[in-house]
């Protein structure tokens, strides 16, 4: 065992920190065939642009909608529900049926 294990272990090299350009032009890097000015970054847009997210209270209206949108994601898991159990009704019938005729049969066999 060494005696340093306790220690971190220092980087290997520094940062580079680039500031930013002086006259307010974009970075060069930005001008690559890859990173051409159409080019948004893919389907959310330029992750490194600043958004605006704008946030309203609901109005009644606006309640309305999403407690409609609510009570029908709950109805619809309630018919999957509903439905899972009905499936198996004529499943368990034709297990007990055949349960019952199987100890009805039981007793005309040979001996």
């Amino acid at each position: 065992m060494t005696d340093g294990q306790d220690r971190p272990e220092r980087p290997r090299f520094e940062p580079e920190i680039i500031p930013p350009d002086p006259d307010g032009r974009q970075s060069a890097w930005r001008h690559t065939p890859f990173r051409d000015s159409n080019w948004r970054g893919g389907p959310f847009g330029d992750t490194r642009t600043a958004q605006r997210i704008y946030v309203t209270r609901l109005g009644p209206f606006s309640i309305a909608l999403v407690l409609l949108a609510i009570a029908a994601i709950v109805t619809i898991i309630v018919i999957a529900a509903v439905g899972a159990v009905l499936i198996w009704i004529p499943v368990i019938a034709a297990v007990l049926i055949i349960g019952a005729m199987m100890r009805l049969f039981r007793g005309f066999g040979p001996r």
